[in-house]
């Protein structure tokens, strides 16, 4: 196989004092916390869309991308150099999982069939690389939101050969994500929404669209396929307005359509800031749900309007998502997946490695950061504190449902003492998250 980044050794780790770009500072995959490994408790994941087929294109300009494959020809040798690439740049961070679309890793055909078979070869090909090695398939999806014939939409789709299409993509897609060992299957509805209500049927799109989701259950129970089902929330763009919005959207809609028992939620930082969340915000609504299934790690600019997907390095969204999943207990089948892109201007394959590596590192730094504040209790002994009055008398009754409006009426028209509250103390639980981030080295 032929080395498509040789410039790039495998990265150690060299601890916090380290000035190599091309080094970990934090993340060391062996280091033990709270009974883990790094490794085992971040499960990162490299995005091929991204990091193998992103080319830098803006609105505004044409990519700048310089890639080792670009001065192939023909789509399908394209398509096997990219493989490689994952390959090697899985060996040499580390990364023991690696995520796609149908569309990413082979090229569209001249007709269905054909399309497949150009998956078929891919797919064979990345079998034989993961074989007798440590890399596995986080999850696998199909792209239903680039082609034209997806412009309404794929499972909403006004146009019923459309829905059929996609059906069928689906289908191959399940099948490949089965073959690879895929521990996951995503569904993200790039065009599942509307622009506009004056040409729209919501009821019947979401309708179609709960439809579709229970056709791929049913056809997962019948090849096999065990993995975990998600759905991953995102509140506009390329659609205005889509009917996966955000976390409390998509838990809406699987109750509605008895799908609840079937999906969990692949969160993203970047759809979260959209929303107009945090991202800790949408992790905590999955976990007290016990939805939380996987995470796109990245971050926005909450200076723009749009879906940047930078590589995660604000320490202090890294630590607050890490309490989160810790107190989940862990990501299960999930993972942290850089759904990332290196900026526009970081444009030569060494960029790639140093943006992963910042990335691994400020979740790396999180997790330390995290596991302490949660086991000394800070914020715990806190909340706890704070929702006192529930534990005894009226406060009790009140939890445990055994009073109504009548008896809280007699109870409030008792009282005899102003009612007294206490401080939120905000900025002074922010206080101890910044000591417990600056004591993590």
């Amino acid at each position: 196989m032929a080395e498509h980044f040789p410039g790039v050794s495998k990265i150690a780790y060299e601890g916090p004092k380290s000035k190599n770009p091309l080094a970990f500072r934090y993340y060391n995959p062996d280091e033990v916390v709270g009974g883990q490994t790094m490794k085992e408790h971040l499960r990162f994941s490299v995005a091929y869309w991204h990091t193998f087929t992103g080319e830098g294109v803006d609105p505004f300009g044409s990519g700048t991308m310089e890639r080792p494959w670009h001065e192939l020809s023909d789509p399908m040798d394209v398509a096997k150099a990219r493989v490689e690439a994952n390959f090697e740049m899985l060996y040499k961070l580390g990364v023991p999982f690696f995520c796609f679309h149908d569309r990413d890793v082979a090229p569209e055909g001249e007709n269905l069939a054909e399309t497949n078979k150009n998956l078929d070869v891919i797919a064979g090909m990345m079998k034989e690389h993961m074989q007798g090695g440590d890399v596995k398939l986080l999850w696998g999806t199909a792209n239903m939101f680039n082609h034209p014939r997806f412009l309404h939409g794929a499972a909403t789709s006004c146009n019923a050969d459309v829905f059929a299409y996609g059906a069928a993509q689906v289908k191959k897609a399940l099948e490949v994500t089965k073959e690879l060992g895929g521990a996951n299957y995503v569904f993200w509805g790039g065009r599942e929404g509307y622009d506009t209500l004056l040409n729209t049927d919501m009821k019947t799109e979401l309708d179609h669209l709960a439809k579709f989701l229970h056709m791929a259950v049913d056809y997962a129970k019948e090849i096999g396929f065990d993995g975990q089902f998600l759905i991953e929330p995102k509140p506009k763009e390329p659609t205005k307005h889509q009917y996966d919005f955000d976390v409390a959207t998509v838990l809406g809609f699987l109750k509605t359509y008895d799908l609840d028992k079937d999906f969990k939620i692949n969160i993203e930082a970047n759809h979260a800031t959209l929303a107009g969340h945090t991202f800790q915000h949408e992790l905590h609504l999955a976990r007290v749900n016990n939805m939380l299934g996987s995470v796109d790690a990245n971050q926005g600019d909450e200076l723009l309007g749009w879906d940047t997907d930078q590589f995660p390095t604000n320490l202090y969204t890294t630590t607050l998502a890490m309490y989160e999943i810790l107190k989940a207990g862990g990501l299960g089948t999930g993972g942290l997946n850089f759904d990332a892109k290196v900026r526009r201007a970081s444009f030569t394959p060494e960029d790639m490695f140093y943006a992963h590596v910042a990335g691994m590192d400020a979740f790396a730094k999180g997790l330390k950061a995290a596991y302490a504040l949660l086991s000394d209790g800070d914020l715990e002994s806190f909340i706890s504190k704070r929702y006192s009055s529930y534990q005894d008398g009226i406060g009790r009754k009140i939890t445990e449902g055994t009073v109504g409006f009548k008896e809280l009426e007699e109870y409030a028209l008792a009282m005899d003492k102003p009612i007294v509250n206490e401080s939120g103390r905000q900025e002074w639980l922010e206080t101890i998250v910044n000591q417990y981030i600056a004591e993590m080295s």
